[in-house]
């Protein structure tokens, strides 16, 4: 398989040309990552030549509606569903909340939802709330050693009135992938619906949406080298039955039933330097033109080279922390893209996870400590919420030296 091109990836990030960060290198990704050229020309473009009521009667109004309808129409192509399955809302938390409302008032008192231990607050703590509507709540636990979901566990979980499951992707502590398409199968084999958090995910490589089988898949665009918007998919089946969310006079329009706010036009419009993104690294790498052809294809071939390129990164710190005896890697501790592991390793450590950060800090490090809205699974795992966990995590942007500096800093700060 073609190698991914570091060196033009990371040309395609303003920030790498930046002098205030030159010598510090970028290990919080988790948290958001550097946006693409393609993302901040698009954005300066809106608020310079478009930023005006889109949708109108006038050129500029005309040409704005119509970059925010690109966003919604590429992006839609590269995670392979169809384009009124995709809206934007504020943030992935935001439009999370407005669908368990929709749930809340489609459940009955004595159905029953799956949440589990393993997300983020934000895709675990407003479905939990459901049981205030009367709705059993049941919880998949993580094993405690490796921070792990298994199917197994599951599947008595799913015995009776269960209408949904709720799981990550990825997790944002362990950074494991779970076997998505397995769960969903699963979970409609007894009657429920699927709602997938892939914020923590979504960094690594556009998923196919479709392949997956999940009903709802959410993540964050300024994750995903993009602007700050949270893109939800809901699909069809599942959205015509969810009740409308918004104005009365948008329940008919399946790309606004569930974004009760007004959009941001401008980060709806950038968000298409993604798409440009995506294309500009395949027609880079495989020579062809990126604009023929299929969408989803493109998304998953960059997504292999992603995936490939950060498997390979990844190995060396892994190798490094496994030598220690002061640091506990959270979840597993080899790579390699069968196992579903990515590169977010979170550490619990002897010294406060704090004073650790701070002193990489002066290493040009950039890390994170804390517990990250995974209070739930930090304390699954025997770690105490208050201390945190140190964080380090990167994406396909991130260079083989950087890695090296960052062990450099924890060697120093350990």
């Amino acid at each position: 398989m073609t190698e991914l091109d570091i060196d033009f990836v990371r040309s395609q990030f303003p920030a790498f040309a930046q002098p205030a960060l030159q010598g510090q290198v970028f290990f919080e990704n988790a948290g958001g990552s550097y946006t693409c050229g393609q993302v901040i020309d698009r954005l300066h473009r809106f608020y310079t030549e478009r930023k005006v009521q889109p949708y109108g009667f006038f050129p500029a109004s005309r040409a704005g509606g119509e970059e925010m309808d690109e966003a919604q129409t590429r992006l839609a192509a590269l995670l392979n569903v169809e384009t009124d399955e995709l809206s934007f809302g504020p943030s992935t938390s935001q439009n999370t909340y407005v669908m368990a409302q929709a749930f809340a008032a489609m459940l009955s008192p004595g159905d029953a939802i799956i949440v589990t231990d393993q997300d983020h607050e934000a895709n675990t703590g407003v479905w939990r709330r459901l049981a205030e509507h009367g709705i059993e709540v049941r919880e998949w636990h993580v094993d405690a050693e490796q921070g792990q979901l298994s199917t197994d566990d599951l599947a008595p979980l799913l015995d009776g009135p269960v209408r949904l499951v709720c799981f990550p992707h990825c997790s944002n502590i362990v950074g494991q992938e779970n076997p998505v398409a397995r769960i969903v199968a699963m979970a409609h084999a007894a009657g429920a619906v699927t709602c997938v958090d892939g914020v923590s995910m979504a960094p690594h490589g556009l998923p196919d949406v479709a392949a997956l089988g999940t009903d709802i898949y959410l993540f964050s665009s300024y994750k995903t080298y993009g602007p700050h918007q949270g893109v939800m998919i809901v699909r069809h089946a599942l959205a015509d039955r969810l009740p409308n969310q918004a104005h009365f006079f948008n329940a008919g329009t399946r790309t606004k039933r569930f974004t009760p706010a007004g959009p941001d036009h401008a980060q709806i419009a950038a968000a298409a330097g993604v798409a440009d993104y995506i294309d500009t690294l395949y027609s880079h790498h495989y020579g062809t033109d990126a604009n023929a052809g299929d969408a989803a294809h493109r998304g998953r071939s960059v997504c292999a080279l992603q995936r490939a390129y950060e498997d390979k990164t990844l190995a060396p710190l892994l190798d490094w922390l496994r030598g220690r005896n002061d640091v506990r890697i959270l979840g597993n501790d080899h790579t390699d893209t069968a196992t579903g592991r990515v590169p977010t390793v979170a550490l619990h450590t002897a010294r406060p996870a704090a004073a650790i950060a701070t002193d990489l800090a002066a290493h040009g490090v950039m890390a994170g400590a804390g517990d990250f809205y995974a209070v739930r699974t930090i304390s699954a795992l025997g770690c105490d919420p208050k201390a945190g966990v140190l964080r380090l995590s990167f994406v396909h942007y991130t260079s083989a030296n950087e890695v090296e500096q960052l062990i450099r800093g924890l060697d120093a700060t350990l």
